[in-house]
């Protein structure tokens, strides 16, 4: 079944010829930055990567090097999300007015260097995720090479791993601003107070981990067979020192555990069905 997809894929990318990927560095496309490059070749394809301040400075450091490894060639750019009134506010559709921007950036790109198709690594999955974005893509002409060949989160990652990608474990790493409940504004400040105390979470072994910033609240979401080290000293002190450090007055733990886009449960079925 996974080499049916995966040949489909590649029909998919062979029918597009000169394609720019949105390439964030992640697994995901990653391996649809090098099976676009192992179909089509090194002149017609370009991954670019958008650095912001609503991700961890180092993704896009890691995305350049690991396109640099693949042979690819690679752009950075720098958006700038934080200068959009629709985005700040963080309303519900958030991820849409931020991939509009990107969306339309990679376009212009697209253009200069008269590639025909923009393409990023949306899979399977996130057809049964809340994903706003998807809209912009829809408006703006995105394609979906991953999700259009049917591939899993699961498949992408056997095959990547088979491939020998180095990242093909690699967590998710969504955008930092969803750690912020709807309603909460999005602001530079509160976004490194995020992006360091989970960089100090993943240092002591909590690889995957989301703090979830209340004001002065963090909520640590770690995976379940993870509490006990969480909760243990002087794991526990360190853990409560360096994030009260950072400005949070009071350090919780999750007890239904790490699970992504929990922000996304106090959401009517209305607003999530659009």
């Amino acid at each position: 079944m996974t080499s049916t997809k995966l040949k489909h894929l590649k029909q998919i990318l062979l029918q597009m010829k000169t394609i720019l990927v949105a390439y964030s560095g992640g697994i995901d496309s990653t391996f649809l930055l090098k099976t676009t490059y192992d179909v089509l070749g090194h002149a017609n394809v370009l991954a670019v990567t958008a650095d912001s301040a609503t991700y961890p400075a180092e993704e896009a450091k890691d995305a350049a090097r690991l396109a640099a490894s693949l042979g690819a060639k690679h752009e950075t750019i720098l958006t700038n999300e934080l200068n959009n009134e629709l985005f700040i506010q963080n309303p519900p559709d958030r991820c849409y007015h931020c991939k509009k921007e990107l969306f339309t950036h990679l376009w212009k790109i697209a253009d200069k260097h008269n590639l025909a198709v923009v393409v990023d690594g949306a899979n399977h999955d996130d057809l049964q995720d809340f994903r706003p974005g998807m809209k912009a893509g829809q408006e703006l002409g995105i394609r979906h090479p991953l999700q259009e060949a049917g591939l899993t989160k699961a498949e992408i990652r056997q095959i990547a791993r088979e491939q020998g990608l180095p990242n093909w474990a690699k967590p998710s790493m969504p955008c930092l601003s969803s750690r912020f409940p709807y309603g909460h504004t999005i602001e530079p400040l509160k976004l490194r107070q995020v992006e360091e105390s989970e960089r100090y979470l993943r240092s002591l072994g909590f690889t995957e981990c989301r703090v979830r910033h209340h004001g002065d609240i963090a909520r640590i979401e770690v995976q379940e067979t993870l509490f006990n080290n969480i909760i243990s000293e002087p794991i526990c002190q360190k853990v409560t020192a360096k994030l009260k450090s950072l400005g949070f007055s009071y350090i919780t733990l999750d007890l239904q555990g790490f699970r992504s886009g929990s922000m996304n449960e106090v959401l009517s079925k209305e607003i999530i069905n659009g």
